[in-house]
């Protein structure tokens, strides 16, 4: 299983960002898939998750702001964010479980700046 993150960059104060996270070897609507971030000095904190079934859930500091969805077509997972504030400043990773085992994806770093 391998998971490809992007779409990161430097985005102004209340400016969006779309990031992609491509997989192969799991197919993207079998399995949980989640965004999670970290920044400088802080534990690794989850953004967003969508399950197999489609039902989707967000951490408390990016809800109604931040959407996750997915492309069946594309094997990709999306996390759509808007509003973004320097708070959000991070680097994004994906994650997904498959046969027991824990898959993260190389970061993509957000700034967000002025």
């Amino acid at each position: 299983v391998q998971l490809q993150a992007s779409g990161g960059g430097l985005v102004q104060p209340g400016g969006s960002l779309r990031l992609s996270c491509t997989a192969s070897g799991v197919i993207v609507n079998s399995r949980p898939m989640a965004w999670y971030r970290q920044a400088p000095g802080m534990q690794r904190e989850l953004v967003a998750v969508i399950t197999s079934g489609g039902t989707t859930d967000y951490g408390d500091s990016v809800k109604g702001r931040f959407t996750i969805s997915r492309s069946n077509a594309e094997n990709t997972v999306y996390l759509q964010m808007n509003s973004l504030k320097p708070e959000d400043t991070a680097v994004y990773y994906c994650r997904t479980t498959n046969g027991g085992m824990d898959y993260w994806g190389r970061g993509t770093q957000v700034t967000v700046s002025s």
